[in-house]
């Protein structure tokens, strides 16, 4: 017993009604409709659901019940199920596989070429030649319309589309009969075509170059890079990277940094022209879309130079101790070149051009300097009139904006032998300890004044605020105060005219200067006898005047 597979294929549109028409299974596989009647064909689905049906007597195959596309495929696309075909004596099998079509204004610009974009059903009532249907559209369209069932036309794609030249097409379908006179009509689909990640990002310059000032503030923007994408939506979304070239590792990310959304390019710290003039480094573009595409673009920065460094002269050597001097025999002649003053400077074009010119001299009619070389030669003869020792001072000073300076001291010596300028020089440096020492007793003394100063200042407050607290405590003392009465004093407010005198004897030896007071009473007033300690309690005025005269009487006595 042989068995005998074949396999056929339909396409019809989704929400196709009930008993409308799949296709003739009878014509496609080359079947007899007697042997379909003799051979018991029936239609068997997997899962008992049977969406179509076969009629035997026309070989046909037709909608059986409502199929629902969300319930049969979900998400799934393309969206078919399959039946088989079974005959007996003898036993044939054959699958068929029948898609719904669904119509979409979306469709994928990487589609290939074939894909069916929407299947059409067109009608005509009519009968005969006058029923008989032609379905067309424009011309210059990658499209094409295909008739693979009865009054059924799939609109396909016949070329390669591209959502970055055409994002949507309006297409206008053109059905007519044949008909005499002709009758038509039209309907427009739109069609968008959606994008696909196809293109990578593409930077507005191939490579990109910038300058930049040396000490530069940190943190600023040197540079944007700019690109741009084809695609749309989030394959068009695009970040930024760095990426190491012909540097160190992790060197690049110490010195620039890339903002990753918008490409602005940041410098990490202040550059440095004597360190590095240039560094190139790449930075990656990357889009959104899955998988992702990528482009690279190199950048490069040139840092410019900056007058930040000022002359170096490398001779003659400025020595801190030693003097070193220049000798110029008397009998040197007119341009005799007696040294030369060679400088550099680290920085680069015009601020490394430098020029020369003579500050101050001993004698300024004997000597110049070159101003483009440095050279130091005479002006005129010399004679037995100038100096031994001169002293030039020259200033070097380069050609940047603003310019920067060195000085140099030159010491030269005009004589002829050698003994003559050591024993001028010696003075030099005689001269120079001298004035060194000089002005360190100079300080010294100023600070020992000034100590002074101060400490006699701090001594006269002190005493002046003793005596200040001294008088408060006297003015504040609770100690009786004794009146002190003149001589031949007698109170006239009461009667009689001696009733508040006091008689007292007063005695004192030539060999002593205390005294011995005695008090006595009147009219029942009581005796106050002094101890010769609270004389001290009494004015001053008071006892110097008592001390005179006893001076002039030594015994007196007083009533």
């Amino acid at each position: 017993m042989g068995v005998v597979f074949c396999q056929a294929r339909y396409s019809i549109p989704e929400e196709t009604p009930e008993g409308s028409f799949v296709g003739n299974i009878a014509n496609d596989l080359g079947i007899e409709i007697s042997r379909l009647i003799s051979g018991k064909a029936r239609v068997v689905t997997k899962g008992g659901r049977q969406y179509v049906e076969l009629g035997r007597d026309k070989g046909t195959l037709v909608v059986k019940e409502r199929i629902d596309r969300d319930e049969l495929c979900k998400q799934t696309t393309p969206c078919s199920f399959s039946f088989d075909l079974i005959m007996e004596n003898p036993i044939e099998l054959h699958r068929v596989t029948v898609e719904l079509m669904s119509f979409s204004n979306v469709i994928a610009e990487n589609s290939p070429v074939g894909t069916t974009v929407a299947v059409i059903n067109v009608e005509d009532a009519d009968s005969g030649q006058n029923g008989l249907v032609q379905c067309k559209i424009n011309d210059n369209l990658p499209f094409k319309i295909e008739s693979s069932l009865s009054d059924y036309y799939a609109l396909i794609t016949d070329e390669t589309l591209d959502r970055e030249n055409i994002a949507e097409y309006n297409i206008t379908i053109l059905v007519s009969d044949q008909g005499s006179p002709e009758r038509h009509n039209n309907k427009t689909l739109n069609v968008k075509i959606s994008d696909v990640n196809d293109n990578p990002p593409v930077f507005s310059s191939e490579e990109y170059k910038t300058f930049v000032i040396e000490n530069n503030s940190p943190g600023v923007a040197v540079l944007t890079v700019k690109t741009s994408d084809a695609d749309w939506g989030p394959n068009a979304r695009l970040s930024y990277f760095l990426e190491d070239n012909n540097l160190q590792a992790n060197l690049v990310s110490s010195l620039v940094s890339v903002n990753s959304e918008t490409g602005v390019i940041h410098a990490i710290k202040a550059y440095d022209y004597e360190q590095m003039k240039s560094f190139s480094f790449n930075v990656t573009a990357r889009d959104g879309g899955s998988p992702p595409l990528s482009s690279e673009v190199t950048v490069t920065i040139i840092v410019q130079d900056q007058n930040d460094n000022a002359p170096q002269v490398l001779y003659p050597v400025q020595t801190g101790g030693s003097v070193v001097a220049e000798i110029v025999p008397r009998s040197a002649d007119v341009g005799y070149l007696v040294t030369k003053v060679v400088a550099v400077d680290v920085d680069s074009g015009q601020n490394a051009w430098l020029s020369y010119k003579l500050q101050k001299a001993t004698d300024r009619a004997l000597f110049e300097v070159g101003a483009q070389n440095g050279e130091i030669r005479t002006v005129r003869q010399v004679t037995d009139k100038d100096a031994v020792k001169q002293k030039l001072t020259v200033v070097v000073e380069d050609n940047g904006q603003p310019s920067r300076s060195a000085v140099v001291n030159i010491n030269v010596a005009v004589a002829d032998t050698f003994p003559e300028v050591l024993s001028e020089f010696t003075d030099f440096t005689q001269t120079k300890q001298y004035n060194d020492d000089l002005t360190f007793y100079l300080v010294l003394a100023l600070a020992a004044v000034s100590f002074l100063f101060i400490m006699t200042v701090v001594v006269i407050i002190s005493v002046k605020i003793y005596r200040w607290r001294q008088s408060r405590i006297f003015y504040q003392s609770n100690l009786p105060v004794i009146p002190y009465y003149p001589p031949g004093y007698a109170d006239t407010g009461v009667t009689g005219t001696l009733p508040h005198m006091y008689n007292y004897d007063a005695c004192m030896k030539t060999e002593s200067r205390k005294s011995d007071c005695k008090y006595s009473t009147l009219g029942g007033q009581s005796v106050l006898v002094m101890d010769p300690s609270f004389t001290e309690t009494m004015q001053r005025a008071m006892r110097e005047k008592a001390f005179q005269q006893d001076l002039d009487s030594p015994e007196v006595v007083r009533k």
